[in-house]
């Protein structure tokens, strides 16, 4: 007898071990989810914290009812079972219980819910548009847009350098949006299903293509918040993260005005660009520099390609032949394959810089020189 109470509270204080763990705020836990830096991921934390609790709770009555009765009437103490059919205290008691604990649970749970889907009266409007394997983002109420790619190196990737502390989770151009002020996210897609997931905002939202999703944060810390796809959106799927940094609404407003003026110098440099040539040397390390950040991990530093994925660019139908229909792959893609439009996701100059590197590169010397003004007139001529 003394070794089955001995058993039953063991039991009983390896659940309270795990309750206490589980719900601990000393330090992060890989085992449960994260608080967050927003109300909404503290609503979130605590509604998955009371369900859990709920969960325990039936746990330890239901198995503990369980043990008690293979322990106490089993038929070795001579315990006969009972011969009997039909309860109608039972059968109520099975109903009614079972009932008022689901709503119980739906209560916090459609509260929670209602929330993190009112995107109403926000400060600010973000569009998050998904590509393989890339962010779009656009200021609704500004003029400021901008791709945010991997910035991992190749070599980490490629096992030759020792990988950093974010790993797969760091980009070239972070989102950046301002703390205590609301900002709503419309998510959609240019190709295939993305999945926007920042955990410590508590959103995880689809990116559909034709359609557009909504979410809302309003995070409460200045920080920089990382996430990443959560959708399995091809073969990089896995090299498309997201990286936010929550800046105070000061800063923020700083940040958002410079960015402004840069697009609006850029602008400028674009039009001075075309109606000059820029110097060979200056398209081949302007060249060599987007080639790095946009090409490489697909068609490798040396432009050998990957047999059987991706085709080698050295010695080439493309780097070799028509200088058109190198600069019309660069800027439309081509459909049904891997290769992405740059027209958009690259300046006149750093097309023109890139593809004169591609025909130049790896001892071919074309001799070519693409400016600026040819990618313009391209562009124009073809309708884009």
């Amino acid at each position: 007898m003394v070794k089955h109470y001995k058993f039953l509270a063991a039991l009983a204080l390896l659940l309270a071990n795990s309750v206490k763990a589980a719900s601990s705020g000393e330090s992060p836990s890989t085992y449960n989810l994260t608080k967050g830096v927003t109300d909404i991921s503290q609503q979130v934390y605590d509604l998955h914290m009371t369900i859990f609790y709920i969960c325990v709770v039936i746990g330890i009555v239901v198995f503990g009812v369980m043990l008690y009765a293979m322990v106490f009437h089993r038929k070795s103490r001579g315990v006969k079972a009972a011969n009997f059919h039909e309860s109608l205290k039972v059968e109520v008691a099975w109903t009614i219980i079972p009932f008022i604990i689901l709503i119980g649970m739906a209560i916090p749970a459609t509260s929670t819910l209602l929330d993190m889907e009112d995107a109403s009266e926000a400060d600010l409007t973000i569009v998050v548009t998904g590509s393989q394997w890339k962010w779009h983002y656009r200021y609704l109420e500004h003029d400021v847009e901008f791709y945010s790619l991997l910035s991992t190196p190749v070599e980490q990737i490629q096992n030759k350098w020792i990988k950093g502390d974010d790993y797969l989770l760091e980009v070239d151009k972070p989102l950046v949006i301002p703390t205590d002020r609301k900002v709503r996210f419309l998510m959609t897609s240019d190709d295939v299903i993305h999945s926007w997931w920042v955990p410590d905002f508590a959103v995880k939202k689809d990116a559909n293509p034709g359609f557009i999703n909504e979410a809302w944060t309003k995070v409460n810390e200045p920080g920089i918040y990382r996430g990443q796809c959560a959708e399995l959106c091809g073969k990089d799927h896995g090299f498309m993260p997201v990286v936010v940094t929550a800046l105070e609404p000061a800063k923020f407003d700083a940040w958002l005005q410079k960015e402004i003026e840069a697009k609006k110098a850029a602008a400028a440099e674009e039009a001075r660009l075309l109606a000059m040539n820029m110097s060979f040397d200056s398209l081949m390390k302007e060249g060599e520099k987007v080639y790095g950040a946009y090409c490489a991990a697909c068609h490798q530093a040396n432009g050998a390609g990957l047999p059987g994925v991706f085709p080698g660019l050295v010695g080439s139908a493309i780097t070799t032949g028509d200088v058109k229909e190198h600069i019309d792959i660069v800027v439309n893609g081509k459909k049904g394959t891997a290769m992405q439009a740059f027209a958009k996701q690259l300046t006149l100059a750093q097309i023109a810089a890139v593809v004169t590197y591609e025909r130049n590169a790896w001892g071919m010397n074309s001799g070519d020189s693409v400016q600026p003004k040819d990618i313009y007139q391209f562009i124009n001529n073809s309708g884009e």
